[in-house]
């Protein structure tokens, strides 16, 4: 599978003699209007573009692929993760080739050239559900992790609070809005994504050192007796666990949601035509820490992994310095989080603006509508993550339909539409394809989240 239609130097010259228009131009354009003179930007690195790529990729879900493990086994489950990357590769494959047919700029170009208003606004709106979405778990993770919760009826000490006791300045509310003015503030003014990539390779470090800490108390266990291999593939005693198998799919279908950063990334790359080796390493970087996760999780935790592997990573680990190693793991997985989410939320910005203020001048000439858009997102993220911890339980009915609608139903609509008339056959299979295998996926996911909430209230109504 290869990215873009055109070589090198024709892909060259298009980015340098690109229009700067209102709904398709950068979040910044790396020339000046009006003067013809250049800012201080000169184009986004190699390797900042392949970390700030990576970092919109691998969010908190990377916690909840080892427990897909324990459904369908070790073997069939790494291959599934290699089976997802190589189809999201051919769905942003599909984006950046139907984006240069067309010379749009941005996802939303590119559903606008297919679709008109209608399909532009529509992805807008599936961005800004999802990525809102994304943002208020993350910072309810994040109050978790460090302030500790009780949500479940029974109370789980953050890591703050285990350190010092139970004080006014560790509470929930107060650790988040240190967070929210003191890290997601400033790196939300940046304009350029390139400008986050250092924070994004921090980002990536992060989950490599948890990989790595996993890796290390899994190989000291496996050589000191205590655990088991893990089991190969999946047990299939009934019917049920037929069904059961499913539900891995809404998980691997959306580890590798990234598209709506592709564009962004592509326009402040100085040559445009290395978005196809920016996209693989991505790719492959994100896959190799999904199943060294994976396999190291499985392997430590075995059948009593539980969905989200950090709620492991609670209680003593039967070695030495567990505890060190246990708050080691949570503080550098909070830290993580709150690296990623500048990246996503550059792009609900971005689609934000675009939503309402389709015929405004550029974003970045706009410093006060800039500004008024960043506090207004973040104040919101931050009264709903403090205030509506419930809302976690609406977006997993958005977020499933929203992130699938992205990642694969409107590049395969794209395909099929076929506005310029370059979709091969094996493209508008593929396409079909992506189609069923998303709407099962969201299926399953609803489902089984609605009756997780049924069985949930029936219990409480219960006890």
């Amino acid at each position: 599978m290869t990215i873009g239609g055109l070589s090198p130097a024709e892909n060259k010259g298009r980015r340098s003699n690109k229009e700067i228009l209102d709904e398709k131009s950068p979040l910044l354009p790396t020339k000046r209007e009006g003067d013809g003179g250049f800012d201080e930007f000169n184009g986004a690195s190699f390797s900042g573009a392949v970390f700030n790529l990576s970092t919109t990729i691998v969010g908190a879900g990377i916690m909840a692929l080892p427990a897909t493990m324990k459904v369908v086994g070790l073997l069939p489950g790494i291959a599934m993760i290699i089976f997802f990357a190589f189809l999201t590769e051919a769905s942003i494959e599909m984006l950046i080739r139907f984006s240069r047919a067309g010379k749009t700029v941005s996802y939303a170009g590119v559903m606008g050239d297919a679709f008109g208003k209608v399909g532009k606004m529509l992805l807008q709106i599936c961005v800004i559900i999802n990525n809102v979405g994304v943002l208020i778990v993350y910072m309810i993770i994040i109050g978790d992790v460090l302030s500790g919760t009780s949500s479940s009826g029974v109370h789980h000490s953050g890591v703050l609070e285990g350190w010092f006791g139970e004080h006014w300045w560790n509470g929930r509310f107060f650790v988040l809005l240190v967070t929210a003015l003191a890290i997601f503030a400033p790196l939300a003014c940046f304009k350029h994504i390139d400008s986050l990539r250092f924070t994004s390779a921090l980002s990536v470090a992060l989950a490599v050192v948890f990989v790595v800490i996993t890796a290390g108390i899994a190989i000291v266990k496996l050589l000191s007796g205590s655990i088991s291999a893990p089991k190969l593939f999946p047990s299939i005693p009934d019917l049920a666990s037929v069904w059961n198998l499913f539900t891995v799919v809404p998980v691997l279908v959306t580890a590798y949601i990234c598209h709506y950063n592709v564009h962004t990334v592509e326009n402040e790359l100085d040559d445009s035509s290395q978005i196809k080796p920016i996209v693989w390493t991505s790719l492959v970087l994100c896959s190799t820490v999904y199943i060294a996760t994976s396999f190291f999780g499985f392997l430590l935790f075995g059948e009593s992994i539980l969905d989200d592997v950090l709620a492991n990573f609670d209680s003593n680990l039967g070695i030495p310095y567990s505890s060190l190693l246990n708050d080691a793991v949570r503080v550098s997985y909070a830290v993580h989080l709150m690296l990623v989410f500048p990246i996503i939320f550059h792009a609900l910005r971005l689609n934000l603006d675009g939503l309402l203020f389709p015929s405004a001048r550029p974003f970045s000439s706009d410093n006060q509508r800039f500004a008024l858009i960043t506090v207004g997102l973040l104040s919101v993220i931050f009264l709903a993550a403090n205030f509506i911890p419930s809302i976690w339980d609406a977006f997993q009915f958005t977020g499933a339909t929203a992130a699938v609608c992205i990642g694969f139903i409107f590049p395969a609509a794209i395909t099929l539409r076929d506005p310029h008339g370059i979709a091969t056959k094996w493209d508008k299979i593929l396409s079909v394809f992506m189609i069923v295998l998303a709407v099962l996926s969201n299926a399953i996911a609803i489902y089984s989240d609605a009756y997780s909430l049924f069985k949930k209230g029936k219990a409480l109504t219960w006890s």
